[in-house]
């Protein structure tokens, strides 16, 4: 029995766990380990905090902050806006992108530096590319007119959509319901 007890005091006695020690040098102990990760995020988040401090923060500082943080969502939300409007009303854009191939070529470049000085890292190529697209965009106007046209003229709420014209076999097959199994079925069992 001493033996065993003496093993077992060389192990754990003495406030020693050997084992332990030995299986840490192999592997992370991971209370210890959680404890460090989470004083590292309590330290990082303390930092992050005291980033966005402003404690002497006036009206300008707070407005020019506001304003500073417009213009992406302005364009963003512009260019949905152009998206929504070429599709309700495209007459309207297409008057409005006619004026926009008006706009000079150096007004493009200029508009581009802009862009590109604010965004960071465009190229001046995109704004050609967009100007080049736009042109063919318009090209395109009269097309998509017509075709609202010939799409204006299907719609089955018109006037006539159901006229088969000078078809006879067609205005004969409209004259004839079509049938109704659920119908005849419901008919029978109410005669019944």
């Amino acid at each position: 029995m001493g033996l065993i007890s003496d093993v077992l005091t060389f192990l754990f006695g003495g406030g020693r766990n050997v084992v332990r020690e030995t299986a840490e040098v192999f592997r992370e102990n991971t209370e210890n380990g959680a404890e460090r990760g989470l004083a590292l995020q309590q330290q990082a988040m303390v930092q992050f905090g005291g980033e966005f401090e402003a404690p002497n923060k006036g009206a300008f500082d707070r407005f020019m902050d506001g304003l500073n943080r417009l213009p992406r969502p302005a364009m963003a939300l512009g260019t949905l806006g152009l998206f929504v409007a070429a599709m309700v009303d495209p007459l309207w854009f297409a008057a409005r992108m006619q004026g926009i191939a008006l706009v000079p070529e150096p007004l493009w470049w200029l508009l581009g530096v802009i862009v590109s000085f604010y965004f960071g890292a465009r190229h001046q190529a995109k704004v050609q590319d967009l100007q080049r697209e736009i042109t063919a965009t318009m090209q395109r106007t009269p097309q998509v007119l017509e075709n609202l046209q010939a799409l204006k003229a299907m719609r089955s709420d018109a006037v006539g959509a159901a006229n088969p014209g000078t078809d006879a076999a067609l205005a004969e097959k409209a004259g004839r319901p079509d049938a109704n199994p659920a119908l005849e079925d419901w008919r029978r069992k109410r005669m019944a």
